[in-house]
């Protein structure tokens, strides 16, 4: 019975890999991200190079200046509420000496 039991299991996991669906609701399975994982072909043959986008200065300064600042802003507005409500006061240091 518990051999009946095994190939039922066995039967099932092969079904559901195969049609490549998974979960109750019948989504597709599909990796989040796109990786590599072979660099040679069945023959030995080494893969050419995947397809590389360029990630120029403009995007990247046009992604972190704008982050920088609303983060800045952020920092500013609660260092001010904090002395605000006297949780943080710092204190003033003269060091004339």
């Amino acid at each position: 019975m518990a051999a009946a039991g095994g190939r039922l299991l066995a039967a099932a996991v092969a079904y559901s890999g195969r049609a490549g669906w998974v979960g109750p609701r019948r989504t597709p399975t599909v990796p989040l991200v796109p990786s590599r994982s072979a660099t040679v072909t069945r023959s030995g043959a080494i893969l050419p190079k995947p397809v590389k986008t360029p990630f120029g200065l403009l995007r990247v300064f046009s992604v972190v200046i704008p982050f920088l600042y609303v983060g800045t802003q952020i920092s500013k507005n609660f260092a001010a509420l904090l002395e605000e409500h006297d949780i943080f006061v710092p204190e003033d240091d003269d060091d004339d000496d």
